[in-house]
């Protein structure tokens, strides 16, 4: 199985999901819960993290986060981590307590926030747990309807200041916003995620593409990442590149093997196998070199960034 797309970058904002090993409970007790929500309060004060909205269920957990330092992986680590080493000392069990990794999916936070919180705070409604969702003490809810003694490191105000600038009236709305959907056809907001990575607006799918995806190298185990992108093969490259900067010349050469480590998803090996036995440092190397001569040259970096666009139409 390849490996999950992970985009990180300050202020990113998540929904996070991670489940049981086996879809096993991995919540048997109130103390168990407790506990799991003693590390977010850790991961706020360790990793700076941003929680805006959480359901604990049975074999499962979901959450809504973001990531001021871009640490993602350092938050979750945290969290799973923390949680398992505490659970299997209680049990005297050994091994994984969660099923493989956990799923994130990157949402543009001001379109999906509010619309996601419903889905997570339904959770318990839709499992048949409680037909109120109030009588569940295992979420973020109560909190946002001024219910319980709720949490200090809780963000509740971006999603309630969609309801109202008035705290008390936006707890009022909210708790309708969430009724109203209770035995209703409520859509799932997460199956217009794409390639089970990103959530949001085109604009917003092609601001990511552009400002942190292409930093990225398509890697043959990372299935999601190569979705993104619909590239032709090495001849077709390396013929398109000699179309616009000259065949033969060795502008275009280093060009078409520079597009092809950056984006083809094809490993280093294959890469210099192509091009004449070039060995992967020397793969590396002329990305390194030719990504330095780009920024001195603008005239040049407009070609390639043209030449890119030709390549993924």
């Amino acid at each position: 199985m390849g490996r999950p797309l992970r985009i990180e970058y300050p202020g990113a904002f998540y929904h996070i999901t991670s489940r049981g090993n086996e879809r096993r409970n991995i919540f048997r007790t109130k103390k168990d819960y407790e506990r799991f929500i003693g590390y977010f309060e850790s991961a706020t004060e360790r990793y700076g993290a941003l929680i805006h909205c959480f359901c604990l269920m049975p074999n499962h957990y979901h959450l809504l986060l973001e990531t001021p330092g871009a640490n993602l992986h350092a938050i979750l680590h945290h969290l799973n981590t923390s949680y398992t080493n505490y659970f299997n000392a209680k049990t005297g069990r050994v091994g994984h307590l969660f099923q493989g990794r956990y799923r994130s999916i990157l949402v543009e936070k001001d379109t999906y926030a509010l619309e996601l919180s419903r889905y997570i705070h339904l959770n318990p409604v839709r499992a048949h747990l409680v037909k109120d969702v109030s009588l569940y003490p295992w979420s973020s809810y109560l909190a946002y309807v001024r219910r319980g003694k709720g949490w200090d490191w809780l963000q509740t105000a971006f999603i309630l200041g969609q309801m109202s600038t008035d705290g008390k009236e936006a707890s009022k709305r909210y708790q309708n916003y969430i009724e109203e959907a209770i035995g209703g056809l409520l859509e799932d907001p997460l199956g217009k995620t794409i390639a089970s990575t990103l959530l949001g607006s085109e604009q917003f799918i092609e601001w990511v593409k552009e400002k942190w995806l292409e930093r990225m190298t398509p890697h043959r185990d990372i299935p999601a990442l190569k979705r993104f992108y619909s590239w032709p093969d090495l001849s077709s490259i390396l013929k398109e590149s000699e179309r616009v900067f000259a065949k033969g010349a060795s502008e275009s050469r280093r060009v078409a093997l520079y597009l092809s480590h950056r984006f083809s998803g094809l490993s280093l090996e294959k890469i210099g196998e192509f091009f004449g036995g070039i060995g992967p440092s020397g793969v590396s190397q002329n990305t390194r070199r030719f990504e330095g001569m780009m920024k001195e040259d603008r005239k040049l970096s407009r070609e390639v960034k043209r030449l890119r666009k030709i390549l993924s139409e």
